[in-house]
């Protein structure tokens, strides 16, 4: 990536929250970041102190970190003065910038750039509750975002079905829109650990928030008879930006003990979760949730997808043909298909080949690299 001036990094990102938080829009970006550094580029990512516990500056997995002090938080939203001027200072020092979108600042920071190209990864709409302090925030988003997009180089949906329901769909018609699917890691082959009876095993994998629509998939996987059935619930629920619903849904669970809340995942613990699965659920409620990493993740290893037909979520099942879709908030309908695929189980090994052809890490990063060359 060659250019004419001195730079200090060939790419910068800014993003509100960065690791160690865990988040799809985070994870997405942290992975492209750290394969980015394996290929030889040097990667600098600025973002939000969202712990006071962690330091303001770290190299982790040879990305250097940058984070900015947090003075106030309005639900998910981190109120850090210094945001934007940080992710300006570095990102005109940067060859390239690419911006984690939906975020408040994302205009002003694009605005501010001059001339270092800019890409911006437009993960999802933001959607919050009713109420007056929401929808202003959310209008002053969008118009934020939009900002950015129009001062951008390229725009990056993680699907061309996402970017024409988005409400921000104006923005990316035009022809710097270049869809690119997340990253996804491969698992190899694992011990299923956490099998216990010869029953479907159905698992979730994500923060315990609204947007993802438990409650439903607790209701629907608790009217199968089968005592030898498990719903495996894994993900954080202690440290989670806006706080999660897990006493929602442990009230759904009730006292069926074939529902397990096991908490935060480490990585290393994640390949011997899928293979004790054999259906992913994500049964998604709104536009938080544009595609979904995780049941990418879990398609790659063998486990079929049960999906909510939101767009975006729904287009792993229609690439892959791996899994079913159902409509959102319909518990009777997950029903219905956990049933399905238990007594019509689709091929493991066929459906891992497809997802596997469809999706990968090195794909997405290919495609992020040559459009940064191109672009710088």
């Amino acid at each position: 990536m060659a250019n004419k001036l001195q730079k200090s990094h060939d790419v910068m990102m800014a993003l509100n929250y960065y690791a160690p938080y865990v988040s799809g829009l985070t994870d997405a970006a942290r992975l492209v970041a750290e394969e980015l550094v394996r290929r030889g580029l040097s990667v600098i990512v600025v973002a939000g102190q969202h712990d006071a516990t962690l330091p303001r500056s770290e190299r982790i997995n040879g990305v250097d970190v940058v984070r900015t002090p947090v003075v106030a938080r309005i639900g998910k939203g981190l109120i850090s003065p210094t945001f934007v001027s940080t992710a300006i200072h570095f990102g005109r020092r940067a060859r390239i910038v690419n911006l984690h979108l939906p975020m408040i600042e994302s205009g002003p920071i694009a605005a501010g750039l001059r001339s270092t190209p800019v890409v911006v990864t437009y993960q999802c709409d933001i959607s919050l509750p009713a109420g007056i302090l929401n929808r202003l925030q959310t209008v002053v988003m969008d118009i934020s975002n939009a900002i950015a997009m129009r001062c951008s180089n390229a725009i990056c949906p993680s699907s061309a079905d996402y970017a024409a329901s988005s409400r921000l769909q104006r923005s990316m018609s035009g022809m710097r829109t270049r869809p690119i699917a997340p990253p996804t890691r491969t698992y190899p082959a694992a011990t299923p650990s956490f099998r216990t009876s010869g029953g479907l095993h159905v698992g979730f994998l994500g923060r315990l928030v609204e947007e993802k629509g438990l409650e439903f998939l607790v209701d629907g996987f608790r009217q199968l008879e089968d005592p030898e059935a498990r719903l495996l619930i894994g993900g954080d629920f202690s440290k989670v930006a806006g706080g999660s619903v897990v006493e929602k849904v442990r009230t759904h669970i009730g006292g069926d003990e074939r529902i397990r809340l096991l908490g935060f995942l480490r990585d290393d613990e994640l390949p011997n979760f899928y293979a004790s699965l054999d259906v992913f659920a994500l049964p998604s409620v709104n536009s938080l949730e544009a595609f979904g990493i995780v049941q990418v993740e879990a398609m790659k290893t063998g486990v079929a997808a049960l999906a909510s037909d939101l767009p975006g979520v729904r287009t792993p099942v229609q690439r892959t043909g791996f899994g079913s879709i159902v409509a959102p908030r319909d518990s009777l309908a997950i029903e219905q298909e956990l049933r399905r695929l238990s007594t019509k189980p689709l091929d493991r090994v066929l459906g891992a080949e497809r997802a596997n052809a469809e999706y990968s890490l090195e794909q997405t990063v290919d495609e992020y690299q040559t459009l940064f060359e191109s672009l710088v």
